[in-house]
């Protein structure tokens, strides 16, 4: 009987609850989120029938990024997908429209002068940053002390207050303990080569149906949760919500099923690679 390379993916929609993440004109980044990785998990369930698949989490709730670890650590995942949405600052605009009369005091006691003088006057407004396309960040394997400091210090963008208070319990709680400090540890670079290669593979993809790629990436400051779990990882920032039309597309229901097939394209090429490496054929990889 052949070994199955790839047995159980694990979607993590990210943030929910409390949690709401990025915030559009009208939506957020937890329902967005979710929507997508519900319509992935169908659309994996279709086409690799094969492989089992694990959401942790199915409606509106809050996980610590610990918690979502654990889940796909006691789920014994082979790959960890997680599913974003991004966001950038609105553009400040400032134009000049004239003087101003400004009064001002010079002096003290009998002395101080009233004066008046033109100053210039600026009108000041934000519009939509037009930053639009996907980008897949995976955990550098080399970054050993960033990925303590985001650990001990909650330097994670991805993470909330009660994630840092919990990782920094871990922490404390695993110091003397192989066994629960693994789950902070550095990751294999087999690990790393992997999240890599689907990385990749998913910003290939997106190019393919059109989209604007921003690039497989490494973090500089860690992803807490994508060296937590002991399997490749990787995180897929769908699209940007603060871009009005980026934000549109993430609502609907076409731009859902784009990315759900997307990554689906890319996890069976992902698997298809395994099985290549391993020198295992694989029938049936594509569906039923």
């Amino acid at each position: 009987m052949q070994k199955q390379v790839l047995k159980r993916i694990i979607i993590d929609p990210g943030h929910g609850g409390q949690d709401i993440g990025a915030k559009g004109r009208y939506s957020t980044e937890k329902d967005i989120s979710l929507a997508v990785s519900l319509k992935l998990e169908q659309e994996l369930k279709e086409q690799m029938p094969d492989v089992e698949v694990v959401l942790t989490r199915k409606t509106d709730i809050y996980h610590s990024v610990v918690t979502k670890a654990r889940i796909a650590n006691q789920a014994k995942g082979d790959l960890f997908v997680c599913i974003h949405v991004n966001s950038a600052d609105p553009i400040r605009n400032r134009e000049f429209v004239g003087y101003k009369t400004e009064t001002y005091y010079k002096g003290k006691g009998k002395n101080r002068k009233k004066l008046t003088r033109k100053v210039k006057e600026y009108r000041t407004w934000y519009t939509p940053n037009p930053a639009k396309g996907t980008e897949t960040f995976i955990y550098g394997v080399d970054k050993t002390e960033q990925r303590k400091a985001a650990a001990s210090e909650g330097l994670d963008e991805y993470m909330d207050s009660i994630s840092a208070r919990e990782i920094k319990a871990l922490e404390q709680e695993s110091s003397n303990d192989p066994t629960k400090r693994m789950l902070a540890n550095v990751m294999t670079q087999q690990y790393f080569q992997r999240s890599a290669k689907l990385a990749l593979t998913v910003e290939e993809e997106f190019q393919k149906i059109g989209r604007i790629s921003r690039q497989a990436q490494q973090r500089k400051k860690g992803i807490w949760v994508l060296q937590a779990v002991s399997m490749p990882a990787v995180l897929v920032e769908t699209g940007f919500i603060s871009n009005p039309d980026e934000e549109d597309y993430l609502n609907s229901e076409q731009g859902q099923k784009d990315i759900a097939e997307v990554i689906t394209r890319s996890l069976r090429i992902y698997k298809l690679s395994l099985e290549k490496q391993l020198g295992i054929t694989s029938e049936g990889s594509g569906g039923k």
